[in-house]
């Protein structure tokens, strides 16, 4: 039984640093989408967070335009921020504070 214990916990080290891994992968992928014709530009890392916005000149006043997209994504990332912490409060409730290895959450 100590050597499948053993052996789970090898696979358990493997699947952490590839967990590891794969979160570093996806922060510097980047995915985009257009809508309203190409009115509004979005960018993302694989972590969620918007990375760039674009407004055209026809959706707003040209001098008004960064700071708007600047506002946009403030206010989009600090949401993400605010959902991320509240996930993470709700985990710890769950497991009754007890510390989760680094690089994993539920669910699985």
């Amino acid at each position: 039984m100590m050597k499948n214990l053993g052996g789970m916990m090898k696979k358990m080290q493997e699947m952490q640093t590839r967990m590891q891994q794969l979160n570093d992968e996806m922060e510097d992928m980047r995915f985009s989408a257009s809508v309203g014709g190409g009115a509004v530009k979005a960018e993302v890392n694989g972590k969620g967070v918007l990375t760039g916005l674009h407004l055209t000149d026809d959706i707003c006043a040209p001098d008004e335009k960064e700071t708007l997209e600047e506002l946009i994504m403030l206010a989009v990332n600090t949401a993400k921020s605010e959902a991320e912490t509240a996930h993470k409060n709700a985990l710890q409730e769950l497991t009754g504070g007890l510390p989760l290895p680094p690089g994993m959450s539920l669910p699985f």
